[in-house]
């Protein structure tokens, strides 16, 4: 009977443990209705060598405006949470490795550590100070600014930044979530400041630690790495789960129940 006792007491924790509610798999727990909580300043991406610029500039006189819009060529832009991609015509300028970008009539341009906003306003002031236009208009749209994410979710990849202040949940949105097996208590973003690449521990759990981080905020060219949990790192192997299987463990206390039942007997 004692036997009998003990394998009974067997299966029934292991079904219990087997039932258990992770705690660890729910975003920003504690942040109730009504609540609120501190976010760190938005900062807007700015520019930095390599980025590709769409730069167009209008005027009510379009023959004015010509002549600051002469590279035009057809690109992609964006990539939609559904793989969709829309083209743009538009002048594309490459920031050179000094930050400067040559434009039409105007010349060298230092656009370096400037946003979008600051760079339509450096080429609108250069163009109204030489009397080139009197009511130019000056847009400027990222091409290339993207970030990647990479590990446990659903869709890894490299995704276009579609707006200057696209945050981490953001971007595991656009990349389909996180796994049910990727540890939202130890996201991975690493980002380059100075010539070096910083890392920065995101946890998704936790709603002050996530929104007052460094890395809520996205930068083009953002690394965002999902570690996958020990279960889903041990199926890296084909046998390796076998012993951390419930399922296993309840038809081995099952078979030594029916073993103790006929001793008893």
């Amino acid at each position: 009977m004692k036997v009998l006792k003990t394998c009974f007491f067997i299966v029934l924790c292991t079904v219990l443990a087997s039932c258990k509610v992770p705690k660890d798999i729910t975003y920003m727990q504690g942040f109730e209705n009504g609540q609120t909580e501190a976010v760190v300043p938005p900062v807007r991406i700015t520019v930095q060598p390599d980025d590709k610029l769409a730069i167009v500039v209008t005027s009510k006189d379009p023959e004015l405006a010509v002549a600051f819009n002469l590279a035009i060529a057809q690109y992609r832009i964006g990539t939609g949470t559904n793989g969709s991609t829309a083209e743009s015509k538009a002048a594309a300028y490459t920031v050179d490795p000094a930050g400067n970008i040559d434009f039409p009539l105007l010349g060298t341009l230092h656009v370096a550590g400037l946003n979008r906003y600051g760079v339509s306003e450096l080429i609108k002031r250069e163009i109204l100070s030489r009397e080139l236009v009197k009511d130019p208009v000056v847009t400027v749209e990222y091409l290339n600014a993207k970030i990647s994410v990479l590990g446990d979710v659903r869709n890894p990849g490299d995704y276009q930044i579609e707006r200057d202040n696209m945050t981490l949940l953001q971007a595991l949105s656009a990349a389909g979530d996180l796994n049910i097996t990727g540890l939202r208590q130890n996201v991975l973003v690493v980002r380059e400041e100075n010539g070096k690449d910083v890392a920065y521990r995101v946890d998704l759990t936790d709603t002050k630690s996530l929104m007052q981080s460094p890395a809520y905020y996205l930068r083009q060219n953002d690394i965002v790495y999902v570690e996958p949990n020990n279960t889903r790192k041990r199926q890296s192997t084909e046998t390796a789960n076998v012993f951390y299987n419930p399922t296993i463990w309840v038809s081995v206390a099952s078979v030594l129940t029916s073993i103790a039942v006929i001793i008893f007997r």
